[in-house]
């Protein structure tokens, strides 16, 4: 295949390993945009310094010092063809000039289109300042802000049109969630109660107030420990002298605070800062300045479920509610203590709030961020459909972690597994179905010993007649009443489809698992052959052809036309010229029903079933695939006949559903339109959502259990991280087919149609 020429941006900011606040949030903007669209962007840095480089280590340099360098850098970048925009990172200090109005230079030699991120928004600007910055963005026509208050500053005070502000809050680091004291306890501080701060010190943090604050906290908490993380900023320290530092210290002294502060006087790279954070009870945010727009500390904490107690600047009383954190006044030592001491006392609170601070920061994550950002630069770049989403890599870490030697528990509270909901067959089969899958992609011994867990849980299930019950308690008892409660076709049917997966991998797998479930799918079809719900029959389906094709046998085809005869009849019962549907409404997981048709058809050639395999698809697809876009069929009740759609409510389930789907019909028919599709559909996971957030977790393969109307449920339950991972499993067997790695099946083959 033919190498794609990424499109480049250029951004004009300081960069590590320069300390600042700006050179760091740069770095992981672009870690944020590279991680979610690396695929077809690539981002460079023309790094603003304050003297000559004589062996510069970025795309461009540009010593802010040096006016005529703002001229020939633009030069060096408009010769760039693949530069595709210029981002220019914004603080009135970073350029040289009045108000740093050398930037005009690079301004008006730059051809490449524009845009700012503004670090600071002054309000009440006098008119030389005001002039300055309708200036700039008369060369841009786009900035990007991180708070709502300095979009109204720029707006009310500035006269700049709304609609070419963005705003965008400050990037979060994606942590995985987990208890306070779990994390303390990796850090040898479990008998501690942590307060921390952290950032470059300077006058401006007022770590002073923490100080004395701390001196009447240890009254009522003799173990609290103040942790204070970050070098002093370079700037001020003369010949070697930190007098900040050096007056923090007497303090200290002062107030005879030795046991209950520690000073970490490092530049902590991003794992180790957010290890302190997760490890913290109460975070400290004590800035003295009333007019700070943002602080990218402050969002941190959020990001690792830190309950907060911060100074009212502009950022905090946006962003931190009654719920998460206490406001206090700038500089009260005394509400400083007073807000510390309550959160204290009270530990479910503190949970509560650092949840809560947790959740809220989910949106801001650098992934969502870079989306943000992608949808700016889109408008004003040429060519931006040439913009596509990267797949992230393949992670088991979250569904390992769901897993016991009994199988795969049922929710998760966020991250940590919810060991009351105990166990189902569903979700065992899933995660069968997905393990096997990605066995077959990589080969990876440490797979097999979760695919017989999950299959043995499998087996446990299976009663004498052939059929499973479906829930199972942490104690391995049988939940009676929901099993007698509940309607077991789907979770059975599952559990076939999981068996014929295993049977169909059974080149690759041991003979032990292979033949234990032949033996468990074998005892069930007594029960299979009278499956009468529509779902039931198409997850049976799936799993009894997937036996056939590996091991024909009669049988087995004689029940997947007897099940599918009786599909056809649902469908001739309820298709009409504008409802082609195999009932009058849809609700989870429709694609299987076409594709129960597709197999049907597979087996004894009969033209019906074809014909309906691909009637009913297309008008599945008329429903979820809409002017370019995916829309998840609502779980909000759900889809009728004669109705509109509703929105919302949308769930993993139904978009993996669709991608495999979309997967077999391409492998037996091979066509375009069903792979991109698949791709438009997966992009849902990726962020192209009517959130334009990321439904996964980057760090550990969890996968969010919705997507609602104006937040992401970020519970990491086993159907919708298992869903997750069969995607992306499908999608890298596509691109590895894509890049000739493996080739597709043919229609004409006698091959089967794997998972």
């Amino acid at each position: 295949m033919k190498a794609l020429t990424k499109s480049k941006i250029v951004f004009l900011s300081t960069f590590p390993p320069t300390q600042c606040g700006i050179a760091t949030y740069t770095q992981d903007t672009i870690k944020g945009i590279i991680d979610v669209f690396g695929k077809s962007i690539s981002c460079e840095i023309c790094e603003l310094v304050n003297q000559p480089q004589e062996n510069p280590t970025q795309a461009f340099t540009l010593n802010t010092k040096n006016r005529e360098e703002y001229t020939t850098v633009a030069q060096q970048i408009n010769a760039d063809e693949s530069v595709k925009l210029v981002h220019i990172q914004h603080e009135f200090g970073l350029f040289g000039g009045n108000y740093g109005d050398h930037l005009l230079d690079f301004l008006n030699e730059i051809k490449k289109p524009v845009t700012f991120t503004f670090h600071s928004v002054i309000p009440n600007p006098n008119n030389e300042l005001k002039t300055f910055v309708k200036l700039l963005l008369s060369y841009s026509n786009s900035a990007f802000v991180m708070t709502n208050q300095s979009q109204e500053i720029l707006v009310n005070d500035y006269d700049i049109e709304k609609d070419i502000i963005t705003c965008v809050p400050h990037g979060t680091h994606v942590v995985v969630y987990e208890p306070a004291q779990k994390a303390k306890e990796r850090l040898g501080m479990q008998d501690k109660f942590v307060l921390s701060t952290f950032g470059l010190l300077g006058e401006g943090k007022n770590i002073e107030t923490g100080l004395r604050a701390l001196s009447k906290i240890v009254k009522t908490v003799p173990n609290a420990l103040y942790l204070i993380i970050g070098r002093t900023h370079p700037n001020l320290i003369k010949d070697g002298v930190d007098a900040y530092r050096d007056q923090l210290e007497t303090i200290v002294d002062e107030l005879d605070l030795h046991n209950n502060v520690r000073f970490i006087n490092e530049y902590l790279d991003t794992k180790e800062l957010l290890q302190y954070l997760q490890a913290t009870d109460i975070y400290m945010f004590t800035s003295k300045d009333p007019n700070q727009a943002v602080s990218g500390t402050f969002s941190y904490a959020m990001s690792c479920a830190c309950p907060i107690v911060a100074s009212k600047i502009p950022h905090t009383r946006e962003v931190l509610s009654s719920e998460m954190g206490i406001l206090v006044d700038i500089g009260d030592e005394n509400q400083f203590a007073d807000a510390a001491i309550k959160l204290f006392l009270d530990e479910n609170l503190r949970e509560e709030m650092g949840i809560k601070a947790f959740g809220k920061t989910r949106a801001s994550s650098w992934e969502n961020v870079g989306i943000i950002h992608m949808e700016t630069y889109k408008k004003l770049m040429e060519n931006p459909n040439e913009i596509k989403f990267s797949y992230p890599p393949i992670q088991l870490a979250h569904i390992k972690k769901m897993t016991t030697e009994l199988g795969i528990i049922q929710f998760c509270k966020i991250s940590v597994p919810d060991f009351d909901s105990g166990y189902t067959l569903d979700d065992n089969a899933r995660a069968l179905i997905a393990l096997c899958m990605h066995y077959k992609l990589t080969e990876d011994k440490d797979d097999l010993p979760y695919i017989l867990i999950y299959l043995d849980f499998i087996e446990r299930c299976q009663k004498p007649k052939g059929d499973f019950i479906n829930y199972v308690d942490e104690h391995n008892r049988e939940h009676i009443e929901q099993n007698a409660e509940v309607n077991l076709e789907d979770s059975n049917a599952r559990a076939i489809w999981a068996l014929g997966t295993v049977v169909s991998h059974s080149a690759i797998l041991p003979e032990s698992i292979s033949k234990k479930a032949s033996k468990c799918l074998l005892n069930a079809l007594k029960w299979a052959e009278n499956i009468q719900s529509p779902r039931s029959i198409a997850f049976a389906t799936k799993g009894l052809y997937l036996y056939h094709t590996t091991v024909p046998n009669l049988y087995v085809a004689a029940i997947i036309n007897k099940l599918n005869a009786k599909l056809l009849s649902n469908y001739e019962l309820h298709a009409t010229k504008d409802w082609k549907w195999f009932e009058n409404y849809m609700t989870y997981a429709n694609g299987i029903l076409p594709e129960s048709m597709l197999y049907a058809h597979l087996v004894t050639n009969k033209p019906i079933y074809k014909k309906v395999a691909l009637e009913s698809l297309e008008f599945l697809s008329s429903k979820m695939f809409v002017n370019d876009t995916f829309r998840v069929i609502s779980n909000n009740g759900w889809y009728h006949k004669g109705t509109e759609p509703n929105q919302y409510g949308e769930q993993p389930i139904d978009v993996a559903y669709t991608i495999m789907t979309l997967n077999t019909f391409y492998k037996v028919f091979k066509t375009p339109e069903y792979k991109q599709q698949m791709k438009t559909a997966f992009n849902w996971f990726l962020g192209k959502n009517h959130l334009n957030q990321v439904m996964y977790n980057p760090i550990s393969g969890g996968g969010y259990d919705g997507l609602e109307k104006e937040n992401v449920n970020l519970n990491q339950g086993a159907e919708s991280t298992i869903c997750y991972l069969t995607a992306r499993l499908i999608m890298e067997n596509l691109k590895l087919a894509e890049s000739k790695v493996i080739p597709l099946m043919n229609a004409k083959s006698n091959m089967a149609i794997t998972s």
